[in-house]
């Protein structure tokens, strides 16, 4: 559990039991649904790490609703968006093991976080990271609702697949962006686990797979 769930927990859990003392424990009930919700999305779970080579992994729980192609900086890529509602686990991975190279908060406006111009105009944080030759880059964006983004590292720090790097409180979206070599193994309406479920693989390994069935297949 992520220790902010004490910082709203607590007092609440102390607001309930003055109410309690005062009034009728009755109106008690709020404060105490409310504390219950605030340690229930703070949960934490552990998850197992895919060791697949090249294996880009969901920063983050949620569902997937947008894959498309976008221009960055004159080089075409691949974009994934996956949109956090309130229900999901809101911390955050890291999709790739290796080197954050840049790290750039972007402040903004708060627009729906399911909506295409969120991704450019609201607050965000952009991380790049190089791993194995390849550039990665994922975004924490800000929703309506989201106002708060944690990022716990910085420049030069080396990360693991799957590693806990922070998180967006409340409704919020990440997007990752790849070569569009990546061989994409999501779709949209797909529902991902963070640091669990693998969004694409390098192009070498997914050859080497392809390569690798296309043999077996060959020897049957």
């Amino acid at each position: 559990m992520v220790r902010d769930a004490y910082y709203y927990s607590v007092p609440l859990l102390a607001a309930a039991a003055i109410i309690g003392w005062l009034a009728s424990p009755w109106w008690t009930l709020p404060a105490l649904f409310f504390a219950l919700f605030f340690l229930w999305f703070f949960r934490d779970p552990e998850r197992a790490i895919p060791q697949t080579p090249g294996a880009i992994v969901s920063p983050a729980d949620g569902k997937v609703t947008d894959v498309s192609s976008i221009t960055l900086n004159g080089t075409v890529r691949t974009r994934i968006s996956i949109f956090l509602n309130v229900f999901d686990v809101h911390v955050n991975r890291s999709p790739a093991a290796g080197v954050i190279t840049d790290v750039r908060y972007q402040r903004g406006k708060f627009l729906n976080a399911m909506g295409p111009a969120c991704a450019e105009q609201n607050e965000q944080n952009i991380v790049t990271l190089e791993s194995d030759g390849r550039t990665v880059i994922f975004k924490q964006i800000a929703g309506l609702l989201a106002r708060r983004i944690v990022f716990t590292k910085k420049v030069a720090d080396r990360v693991q697949r799957g590693e806990r790097i922070g998180m967006i409180k409340f409704g919020s979206r990440v997007d990752v962006i790849l070569d569009v070599s990546s061989s994409l193994q999501v779709k949209v309406g797909d529902r991902v686990k963070g640091g669990s479920s693998i969004l694409a693989l390098a192009a070498s390994q997914a050859e080497f797979a392809g390569a690798g069935a296309g043999a077996r297949e060959g020897a049957l």
